[in-house]
C-alpha cells in the first residue's frame, strides 16, 4: 500500500476522531522521494521529546534516524529503500521499531501501532510489508454481499481457533495456506455459512487466544504473512463461505513494546487508573474520549473489512466498554457526569463505528458480545440504538447449559430455563452461541456437560443441537462441538479428530451435518427470527415431562414444528396443539438409528384432529422419542 499524503481535512478528522483510513498515512509505507524508492514512516506520539526509527539496518541504534515532529504530534521520516533491504529483492524486509524518548527522560522501544506485519513471538518488532501486491478474485462474492440481508438469511457460524483446529506432523502449527486445503472443504461440506476466527491480530501470548492484541493492524505471523491470510479469505469466499473476525476494541495488554504509555505518558489509555485499568484481564482500556484513539479503532475496523475483505467483525467485551464499573469494586471507578456508570464516550464511539461500517462496507455485519441487558444494542443509531447487526444471546446460552447440565429427573424443576428466552427473544437480533468460552476452564466440553451414560450424553447433545437450530436466532458453534470433542479445548493441541474412529462421534457429526443443511434449506428456520409471526408455542407448559413443541413460520413458506423431549423416557402418544387442520411429515429426528438413536420415528405423515388442545383448535398425537428433537414439515389442509 503506497503512502498517501494526508491533506489538512484528513489530519483534522484524525484528531477529531472521525478518520476511517488513518492506516493510509500512518505506519510504514513504500513511497518515492523524487525518483528514489523509499519507505515513509509516520507515528502519532504527541508528548514525546524525540522519536527515531531504528532496526537491524542500523544495529538498533536509537538516535541515528530521528523523525521530524509536526505541529499536530505526528512524527515523520523517509528512508531510502536500499537502506532497509538486504540481499535479493524478494527477501524479507527488515524489522523496525520506534525509539521514543519521553518527558521523563526514558527511552522506550515501541512497535508500530499501525504496523502491517510483525515478527513472530518471542520477538515483537514490526516488519515492513507492502500490502499493494495482492490480487483478489472474489468479486462475485463481494458483489453478492452488497445485496445480502443478514437478518433474513441463514447465518450458521463455525467458530474456530486456527492454531488448534488441525495441526501437522509432530504437532506443527499449519500455515494459513495449509489450513485452507483442509478447512474449506470441511466447512463447505458440513453446511456452515461462515467461519469466525478467534483474533488473528498479532498477540504475544498464546494463552490469551488472541484477545490481548499488540499488533492491531498486523495478522499474526504464527500462520504466515498478510497475503497468505488474504489468500485464505479469498478461497473461502470462492467456496461461498463468509469470514468473521474477532476484534478487540475494548482493551490492550501492558507489554512494554505495545500501546501502554506509548509516548512516555498515557496516550491510548485514559490518564486516571480508575478509568484505564481492567482488573479482570490485567489490561488497559482505550480512551474513547480522545479523537486520535477513536480514529485508530475506526480505521482498524475498516482496515480488516476493506483490506482483508472480512465479512464482519465480532466485537469482544462490549459490556467492558460501555460500563465504567464493569468488574470493578465500589470506589475503584469514576462515575460519569450524571453520576451513572455508563461510558458515554464508548457508546458514542460504538455508534459511529457501526455507522461507518454500514457506509463504507455495505453488507458487512457487526456483532456485539455484550453480556448485560443494555438496551437497543442491535437497533439503528437513528432510533437511539448502538447500531450492531447482531448480539450474542448470552442469557439463552447460560440458561440452556444450566438446564442440560441437570439430571433429567430434576429438569422439570427448571422448565423456565427452556421458556424464558422467548420473553425477550425479539428485543434484539440475536445469535445463539455455544462458543469457545463454554468449553474451557473446567466448564467441560459440550458432550461432557450432559449427565448419564455415553448413549445419553450423545442423545442429549443431538437433542440440544436440534432445539438450538429451531429456536429463533442465528447460530454459532465452536469447533469440535460438531463431533463431540470429549476434552476441554486447549489452544496448544489440535482437536481430538481421532474420536471419529468411534462410531458415536461420526453419528453426531452426521446429525450436525443434517441440521446445518436443513437450516439453510428451510426458510421457516431462518427467515423470521425477530418476531412472533415467525414463532408460536404449541406445547409450552409440560414442565413435568420436560418436553416442548413450537412452530416456526416464514410467510407463505411451509411451516415447521419442532418437538424436543429432554428426558430419557419416550412418549409414544404425545399430544400437541395445532392452529389449523394439517398434516405433519417428519423430516428430521435425532433419535434415528443411523444417528445413534433408538430408532423411534414416524414412517407416515400424522394428520391433525379437530380436538382442541393447549388453546389450539386442532391437535395430533406424535411420538416423542427419548432425549430427542423431531422436526415435522407442516402441510395445511384447505377445505
Amino acid at each position: 500500500m503506497r503512502w498517501i499524503l494526508p491533506d489538512a481535512v484528513e489530519r483534522e478528522q484524525f484528531h477529531a476522531g472521525s478518520c476511517t483510513d488513518a492506516y493510509a498515512f500512518l505506519g510504514a509505507h513504500p513511497a518515492m522521494s523524487g525518483k528514489t524508492p523509499c519507505w515513509h514512516f509516520a507515528v502519532w506520539a504527541p508528548q514525546a521529546k524525540k522519536v527515531c526509527v531504528t532496526g537491524a539496518f542500523c544495529q538498533w541504534a536509537y538516535e541515528k534516524y530521528p523523525m521530524e515532529k509536526g505541529e499536530d504530534g505526528i512524527w515523520e521520516l523517509g528512508l531510502p529503500a536500499s537502506l532497509l533491504t538486504k540481499g535479493k529483492e524478494k527477501e524479507r524486509l527488515h524489522a523496525y521499531q520506534y525509539a521514543v524518548l519521553g518527558n521523563d527522560g526514558v527511552w522506550r522501544l515501541k512497535s508500530d501501532p499501525y504496523g502491517f506485519f510483525s515478527e513472530q513471538r518471542p520477538r515483537h518488532a514490526s516488519v515492513l510489508y507492502d500490502l499493494s501486491g495482492y490480487r483478489w478474485n472474489d468479486g462475485v462474492w463481494m458483489e453478492k454481499r452488497l445485496k445480502w440481508n443478514a437478518q433474513r438469511s441463514p447465518v450458521n457460524i463455525y467458530e474456530m481457533h486456527l492454531g488448534s483446529w488441525l495441526r501437522g506432523r509432530g504437532g506443527r502449527v499449519k500455515t494459513y495456506s495449509q489450513l485452507a486445503d483442509s478447512l474449506i472443504p470441511y466447512v463447505r461440506e458440513m453446511g456452515y455459512t461462515h467461519v469466525e476466527f478467534l483474533p488473528l491480530m498479532e498477540h504475544p501470548f498464546d494463552g490469551s487466544w488472541g484477545y490481548q492484541v499488540t499488533g492491531y493492524f498486523s495478522p499474526t505471523a504464527r500462520y504466515g504473512d498478510p497475503d497468505q491470510l488474504r489468500e485464505l479469505i479469498n478461497r473461502l469466499h470462492q467456496a461461498g463461505i463468509g469470514v468473521i473476525l474477532d476484534w478487540v476494541p475494548a482493551h490492550f495488554p501492558k507489554d512494554e513494546w505495545g500501546l501502554e504509555k506509548f509516548d512516555g505518558e498515557a496516550c491510548y489509555e485514559p490518564g486516571d487508573g480508575r478509568r484505564a485499568e481492567m482488573p479482570r484481564w490485567g489490561t488497559l482500556l482505550f480512551d474513547y474520549a480522545r479523537g486520535e484513539v477513536k480514529s485508530f479503532l475506526l480505521s482498524n475496523a475498516l482496515y480488516w473489512l476493506k483490506e482483508y475483505h472480512a465479512d464482519g467483525l465480532r466485537c469482544d467485551a462490549v459490556s467492558c466498554m460501555i460500563y465504567h464499573d464493569f468488574d470493578r469494586q465500589s470506589g475503584a471507578w469514576i462515575p460519569n457526569q450524571d453520576e451513572g456508570n455508563v461510558n458515554g464516550e464508548a457508546v458514542a464511539f460504538l455508534r459511529s463505528l457501526n455507522e461507518a461500517v454500514k457506509e463504507k462496507c455495505p453488507g458487512a455485519i457487526m456483532i456485539a458480545e455484550e453480556s448485560s441487558a443494555f438496551p437497543q444494542v442491535t437497533h439503528p443509531v437513528s432510533e437511539g440504538g448502538l447500531g450492531f447487526d447482531f448480539k450474542w444471546n448470552m442469557g439463552w446460552m447460560n440458561d440452556m447449559l444450566f438446564y442440560i447440565g441437570k439430571d433429567p429427573i430434576y429438569r422439570k424443576y427448571h422448565h423456565d430455563k427452556l421458556t424464558f428466552s422467548l420473553c425477550y427473544a425479539f428485543s434484539e437480533h440475536y445469535i445463539l452461541p455455544f462458543s469457545h468460552d463454554e468449553v474451557v476452564h473446567l466448564k467441560r466440553s459440550m458432550l461432557e456437560k450432559h449427565p448419564g451414560n455415553a448413549w445419553q450424553k450423545f442423545a442429549g447433545l443431538r437433542a440440544l443441537y436440534g432445539y438450538m437450530m429451531a429456536h429463533p436466532g442465528k447460530k454459532l458453534l465452536f469447533m469440535g462441538g460438531e463431533f463431540g470433542q470429549r476434552s476441554e479445548w486447549q489452544e496448544q493441541a489440535e482437536l481430538e479428530w481421532h474420536l471419529l474412529d468411534d462410531p458415536m462421534h461420526p453419528e453426531l457429526q452426521e446429525c450436525v451435518y443434517r441440521l446445518n443443511h436443513l437450516y439453510r434449506k428451510l426458510p421457516a428456520l431462518h427467515r423470521v427470527d425477530d418476531g412472533w409471526e415467525g414463532f408460536q408455542w404449541l406445547s409450552v407448559d409440560n414442565w413435568e415431562g420436560s418436553t416442548v413443541a413450537f412452530m416456526r413460520s416464514a410467510g407463505r413458506c411451509a411451516p415447521l414444528v419442532c418437538l424436543t423431549n429432554f428426558t430419557p423416557h419416550p412418549d409414544a402418544q404425545y399430544r400437541i396443539g395445532l392452529p389449523y387442520d394439517c398434516c405433519l411429515t417428519e423430516i428430521f429426528n435425532s433419535d434415528q438409528a443411523e444417528l445413534g438413536g433408538s430408532g423411534q420415528y414416524h414412517s407416515v405423515p400424522v394428520r391433525a384432529e379437530p380436538i382442541p388442545y393447549e388453546k389450539q383448535p386442532f391437535s395430533c398425537l406424535v411420538c416423542a422419542p427419548p432425549l430427542a428433537t423431531v422436526y415435522f414439515q407442516v402441510k395445511k389442509i384447505s377445505k
